[in-house]
């Protein structure tokens, strides 16, 4: 079955000097990288999805400002897919459904920020839209949330969404088990 890895918003935004920081965003790096390095060598599809900011009132992600850019550690090669998004789900008025489809693509390796806004969406409609996701949770980082007057720790926030995504919408693991175990390839 055809797959391919898809990096959602891998941007500088989301590390230690950016604009939105994220909790353990440079071991979620790593772990994506190893990923990426597989399919690489592996001459199988990269997908880097890239978030721009449109809407007013914006914080991160502006347009042309180096914390839009993908994180140098991921930064895509020539040839590589870059899809621009301007919303949470990398599908919603994108290309890039067709582009999946035009390559026969059938089974989604996703990794990427945040776990619970653009993982959890993307990795949805994914599914919605009939795709076959692993879902590489190391690979992923989130950030420190709070609902009414109760803070909930980005581990937290990352573990419930890990674990609400596993099974039906996605076989979670991490990228070592990926990359490691018989699961590669399906």
């Amino acid at each position: 079955m055809q797959q391919a890895l898809l990096i959602v918003d891998m941007q500088n935004d989301y590390f230690p000097d950016g604009s939105m920081p994220l909790v353990n965003i440079e071991n979620a790096a790593a772990n994506a990288k190893s990923l990426l390095e597989r399919f690489r060598a592996d001459n199988l599809p990269v997908i880097h999805v890239q978030h721009i900011s449109n809407r007013s009132g914006a914080t991160f992600f502006l347009p042309e400002t180096s914390g839009a850019e993908i994180c140098s550690a991921l930064r895509p090669l020539p040839g590589e897919t870059v899809v621009i998004k301007h919303y949470p789900n990398s599908f919603r008025e994108t290309g890039l459904a067709d582009l999946l489809t035009q390559q026969h693509i059938k089974h989604l390796v996703v990794c990427g920020a945040m776990s619970h806004m653009c993982i959890d969406t993307t990795v949805r409609a994914a599914f919605d839209l009939g795709f076959l996701c692993t879902l590489a949770a190391d690979a992923c980082a989130t950030r420190d949330l709070h609902f009414m007057d109760t803070p909930v720790p980005a581990a937290q926030v990352h573990n419930a969404f890990m674990a609400a995504l596993n099974g039906l919408f996605a076989r979670v693991m991490t990228a070592d088990d990926y990359l490691t175990t018989k699961h590669r390839g399906r």
